[in-house]
């Protein structure tokens, strides 16, 4: 059996509300408040469950999507008015990236999480 990542918790600073951006940008679904967490379906196999903090450190969380899901989350990203950018330093240059001969766009979530989309894997020599 392959080894695939179950769930994760995802710091925020509201819960709810963090969980409903991403089920509002990536079309991901909203599960339920369980707990402590909101749970949010990324996958078949895996959940991102967000837990309210005060404090926390910001993550990077990167997503491969087909060149359709692109489209359609990129969309989201701009009607929502969310600063986009092409690289991780610069997350608000309003630009995409080709790497890899595919797409890929970098930007924040409401608590500084560092949210990527990509269309081709990174190649690593």
């Amino acid at each position: 059996m392959e080894i695939t990542l179950n769930h994760t918790i995802v710091n925020a600073t509201d819960n709810v509300a963090s969980a409903r951006f991403y089920e509002r940008i990536f079309g991901f679904e909203f599960i339920k408040e369980w707990g402590h967490f909101a749970v949010l379906k990324i996958n078949s196999t895996l959940t991102f469950d967000f837990l309210t903090k005060a404090k926390f450190s910001r993550q990077h969380y990167a997503f491969k999507v087909t060149e359709k899901q692109f489209d359609e989350i990129f969309d989201r990203i701009k009607t929502e008015g969310v600063p986009y950018g092409s690289d991780p330093y610069e997350r608000d240059n309003m630009k995409i990236n080709h790497h890899y001969g595919g797409r890929g766009v970098y930007f924040h979530d409401p608590d500084g999480h560092i949210l990527e989309i990509l269309t081709a894997d990174y190649v690593l020599d």
